[in-house]
């Protein structure tokens, strides 16, 4: 399958919400966190759902939401934007808090060979992740053929993580500036995967190797793996054609596998793009500005639409 690629300039921008919609938006998000016991630990969350319930023949997709290292929910869902889409698609959007030193604050995922806290102390988060799926259909209405999982940088790499640790439950992935480190496992069963990364990543280098940014004590050492090796790993797991389709469009570098029908992979490389969420809103001051050459959060919307697990 192919995905039309949505460019974004002005215009784009013009959409986001204002600062005083955001603070907003934030203090109710810190109201509508919800626990979950994970191993001793009260693991947190926070669930954008539509106003109208779900019901037994119309259960909702959700969308996972991985913050990136030292984030949490509330910054995810600021950068992404993707809250907006609860309302107009009707589905359940989901923005986990990994964890740290603090309960919200400077939090990280356990995605193996990165990063800090989680890592460190082999934090299980995918079984968080698992029990938080279990959660959302028992309670919430989701649909167990639509689940999908996205995710910035350190969130970016948990997305693999899970894609390959829960490749029966998961329907589509959607890695953004994240990366491979070479010693992952075949996944059971094929996943869907689109794929973001910012030529000019300073952070997860494009052309992989040692981190430039994310700091020695938050990352084991191990290299990281040129991007590209993302959908070589996925279109192997998922018996697609090792030859990719290559088409150039401005910034964009846009790779789409030859794939079964339903295992498609695709990869967007943004030339002008650095450790960012393309279209979305940088972090923090201090952080890469985010590309206009496309908005992610549509584009990866688009690709799981397109995608259920039989």
């Amino acid at each position: 399958m192919s995905i039309t690629l949505a460019v974004h300039s002005v215009a784009a921008h013009a959409q986001r919400p204002s600062r005083n919609d955001a603070r907003n938006q934030a203090r109710a998000a810190a109201d509508a966190r919800a626990t979950l016991a994970v191993d001793g630990i009260q693991r947190t969350y926070v669930l954008r759902s539509p106003r109208s319930e779900a019901t037994g023949t119309n259960r909702r997709p959700v969308v996972l939401v991985l913050h990136g290292g030292g984030g949490n929910a509330l910054i995810s869902e600021r950068m992404t934007g993707f809250t907006p889409l609860v309302e107009r698609e009707g589905i359940l959007v989901v923005y986990p808090d990994g964890t740290g030193r603090s309960r919200t604050r400077l939090l990280t995922w356990n995605a193996d060979h990165c990063c800090g806290p989680a890592m460190e102390r082999e934090v299980n988060d995918v079984k968080f992740i698992s029990m938080l799926i279990d959660t959302l259909i028992a309670r919430h209405g989701a649909d167990p053929t639509r689940i999908y999982v996205t995710g910035m940088s350190n969130g970016g790499m948990m997305t693999h993580r899970l894609g390959i640790a829960l490749a029966s439950r998961i329907a589509a992935i959607a890695p953004v500036v994240g990366t491979l480190f070479g010693d992952e496992v075949t996944p059971s069963h094929a996943v869907p995967a689109i794929i973001f990364n910012g030529m000019q990543d300073k952070s997860v280098p494009f052309y992989g190797g040692a981190s430039g940014g994310i700091g020695r004590r938050s990352w084991d050492g191990t290299p990281a793996k040129p991007a590209a090796e993302q959908g070589r790993f996925w279109a192997r797991t998922n018996g697609c054609d090792p030859t990719p389709e290559i088409e150039t469009r401005g910034t964009i570098v846009h790779t789409r596998y030859r794939c079964p029908l339903g295992r498609d992979v695709e990869l967007y490389a943004i030339t002008d793009g650095g450790h960012a969420w393309p279209g979305g809103e940088a972090g923090t001051r201090r952080a890469d500005t985010p590309s206009t050459s496309l908005k992610a959060t549509e584009v990866m919307w688009a690709f799981f639409k397109a995608h259920a697990r039989n």
